[in-house]
């Protein structure tokens, strides 16, 4: 290994924490990432990392060599991106929610990998924060307000959002014309991944967004779980246009309180702040972008 792969290879030790996800995330033997760098450390003349039976953290030296390597890369990145017009390679790791993955990345995927044949997606599913560096995921595309985590946080779409409820919920409880109308109504809880506590049905635009806390006989975590409870009868759900216009078209949901509305949602390509935006990063966040400009349905959302 060169000095700039084993720079690399630090780089992501420290961001993992491990010498053994590191090495897996660069294709490499451990043992091989073990002999380079105390090779480096030997070459610096300082101690970089102190290893543990659970995890790998740099030193005072290492945080500072750490720091430097990132910046050096992310110019090096830079210079071999403009100067010799090369196309980004190299592996992405990618965490997708569920729904937006396959109504909208999905299916427009193939087009990503032939714009960058280079580019190695890895691809996994989920609505929790992830932590991003420990976990060695690139970036994660999510629905909902920005967290505080941290991280920078790109939006790239705004989709209206519907109230709507079963016929049957409906036959059993009636329709509410306004939020006052809400009493005696259930609604579907969908807990906060980070809190663990169910959100309030919503009401109107920001600043102006009137929470209506109902009761509830059942909680869930996940969209499509959600969605089917909805389906099911089991209370009043809010929710994207886009994900249940076929459902309104037939008769399975019927939207309910169209005069106040759910606030949109917004879409976020969220990244770590401290980690340089690499060509193959920057391509992709640019790629989602398109994807929703061009693949959200008229009238169900738009990016910003």
């Amino acid at each position: 290994m060169d000095r700039i792969d084993i720079m690399r290879l630090f780089v992501r030790i420290v961001e993992r924490g491990s010498f053994t996800a590191a090495a897996v995330d660069l294709g490499l033997p451990r043992a091989t990432a073990t002999t380079a760098i105390q090779r480096l450390e030997r070459d610096l003349g300082v101690r970089l990392l102190e290893r543990t039976t659970r995890r790998v953290r740099p030193t005072l030296d290492g945080a500072l060599y750490q720091e430097r390597c990132v910046q050096l890369l992310a110019d090096l990145d830079e210079a071999e991106t403009i100067f010799r017009n090369a196309e980004p390679r190299g592996p992405l790791r990618v965490d997708l929610q569920g729904t937006l993955a396959r109504f909208f990345v999905l299916p427009a995927l193939p087009d990503f990998i032939a714009r960058y044949p280079d580019i190695t997606l890895n691809l996994s599913e989920g609505d929790r924060m992830v932590d991003l560096v420990a976990e060695g995921v690139d970036c994660v595309l999510r629905a909902g307000d920005l967290p505080d985590s941290g991280l920078v946080g790109r939006k790239v779409a705004s989709f209206e959002q519907v109230t709507v409820a079963s016929p049957d919920y409906l036959e059993r409880h009636g329709e509410p014309l306004t939020p006052d109308d809400l009493e005696g109504h259930l609604m579907v809880a969908y807990t906060a991944s980070a809190t663990g506590k169910p959100y309030p049905l919503e009401f109107g635009d920001a600043p102006l967004v009137r929470e209506v806390p109902l009761p509830f006989k059942i909680v869930v975590r996940g969209a499509e779980t959600y969605t089917a409870a909805g389906r099911a009868g089991l209370g009043l759900i809010q929710i994207p246009r886009y994900r249940v216009v076929r459902e309104i078209a037939a008769g399975a949901f019927l939207p309910v309180l169209a005069e106040t509305p759910p606030p949109p949602m917004p879409v976020y390509v969220l990244y770590p702040h401290n980690r340089h935006l690499s060509s193959r990063l920057r391509a992709f966040v640019d790629w989602i972008a398109e994807v929703f400009r061009v693949a959200a349905p008229e009238g169900t959302g738009s990016g910003d």
